[in-house]
C-alpha cells in the first residue's frame, strides 16, 4: 500500500466534567498500563525519530526479523530481504508507502514521530509484503483495479489484519486502523469484507494528516 492508516481507539471518558481529578487519574493510568501492555507485545523496536535522508531499514525497525508474521512474508531469505531493504524518511504529511522505482520503503518523518506506535507496526507489516511483491515482479499500482480491489493490497491488508487479530483487536479496532480519510465508508465496507472484517458500526474516519 502506498500510504496508510490510523491507531486506537481512544479511551474516551464520557464527561471531563462530570469525573473527579482521582477518577480521571484513574482512567490515564488504565489507558497508560493497557498501551505499554500491547507495545510489549509487538517485541520491536521502532526509532521514532528520523531526519530526512535515507537509511538502512534495520538501522530504524529493529526486531521485525522475528516477528512471525514478518517470517511468513520473506521466509528463508527474511534476513537478507531485511538487512537490504532501505527506508528513506520524507518530510511529506501522510504515512508510509513503496517505491515502484527500485522497491524502497518511504515513510512519512511526521508520521514516524507522531503516529501511534501500533498503527506504524502494522503500517510496516503492510509495506512489508508490498516489497516482497515489488521482489516477485508484481505491478504493486495496477491501475486496472481500483485502489480497495487491487490484489496486492488485499493480501497486504490480509497480513496485517492477521497480526491484528493476533494482538487481540477487535473488529471494531481494526476497522479504525483500515479507515482513511480518502475511503468512503462504502469502500472501507467492501475492503473489510475482503479481508474477512466486519465493519458494520465504524462510521468515523481514521486519524488525519
Amino acid at each position: 500500500m502506498q500510504v496508510l492508516t490510523g491507531l486506537f481507539g481512544s479511551y474516551l471518558v464520557q464527561s471531563l466534567y462530570a469525573i473527579s481529578f482521582t477518577d480521571l487519574s484513574f482512567y490515564k493510568i488504565r489507558r497508560l498500563s493497557k498501551v505499554s501492555s500491547i507495545n510489549r507485545q509487538l517485541n520491536v523496536n521502532i526509532v521514532r525519530d528520523a531526519k530526512v535522508s535515507t537509511y538502512r531499514f534495520t538501522d530504524y525497525f529493529k526486531g521485525f526479523d522475528k516477528v512471525d508474521a514478518v517470517r511468513r512474508i520473506f521466509g528463508e531469505k527474511t534476513e537478507k530481504a531485511l538487512n537490504e531493504l532501505r527506508v528513506e524518511f520524507a518530510g511529506f504529511r501522510g504515512y508510509m508507502g513503496v517505491s515502484e522505482v527500485d522497491g524502497h520503503l518511504m515513510v512519512s518523518a511526521v508520521y514516524l514521530k507522531e503516529g501511534d506506535m501500533v498503527d506504524i507496526y502494522l503500517d510496516v507489516i503492510h509495506e512489508l509484503v508490498h516489497v516482497r511483491q515489488f521482489m516477485e515482479g508484481k505491478e504493486l499500482f495496477d491501475d486496472r483495479f481500483s485502489y480497495i480491489n487491487r490484489p496486492t493490497e488485499i493480501e497486504a491488508y490480509r497480513c496485517a489484519v492477521e497480526e491484528a487479530r493476533r494482538l487481540g483487536f477487535s473488529d471494531e479496532r481494526i476497522c479504525e486502523y483500515l479507515k482513511t480519510e480518502w475511503m468512503s465508508d462504502r469502500e472501507l465496507q467492501r475492503l473489510a469484507k475482503a479481508v474477512g472484517v466486519d465493519c458494520g458500526c465504524v462510521k468515523k474516519t481514521k486519524k488525519e494528516r
